[in-house]
């Protein structure tokens, strides 16, 4: 395990972040294993609570399912779920503020499209 906790968001949301970050990099794949609420609590030295609180999220989402006295698992096409939803965030939080201030600004989408590949351009001098 791995990753630092911070007051910017709800440790809860941390937790569940942290998890869907190793679903989505492929850290963790179908059917892995996931990392205890007990394992997560000493690591991170977090309120139990507080830890089941972001692992039931997944649950409830169908990301990750228990298996009684056994564990918890990756869910089937848990990536998928998560890729979806991210790109439905992505766009709400990112690229809608964006597209508002670009219109008040009067950019043409070919300006647009000519800044995102300047700032791709300047991230891989970085």
């Amino acid at each position: 395990m791995s990753g630092q906790l911070n007051d910017r968001k709800p440790i809860f949301e941390q937790i569940k972040d942290w998890i869907s970050d190793q679903i989505i990099s492929g850290t963790l794949k179908e059917d892995d294993r996931v990392p205890s609420t007990n394992e997560i609590v000493q690591f991170y030295k977090v309120n139990h609570l507080t830890v089941a609180k972001g692992v039931n999220q997944l649950v409830d989402q169908g990301v990750i399912y228990k298996k009684r006295g056994v564990g918890m698992f990756v869910a089937p096409d848990a990536k998928k779920k998560l890729m979806g939803e991210r790109k439905q965030n992505f766009k709400e939080e990112y690229l809608k503020p964006m597209m508002d201030e670009a219109r008040k600004l009067g950019l043409t989408d070919q300006e647009i499209s000519q800044l995102i590949t300047e700032m791709k351009g300047s991230d891989a001098d970085e």
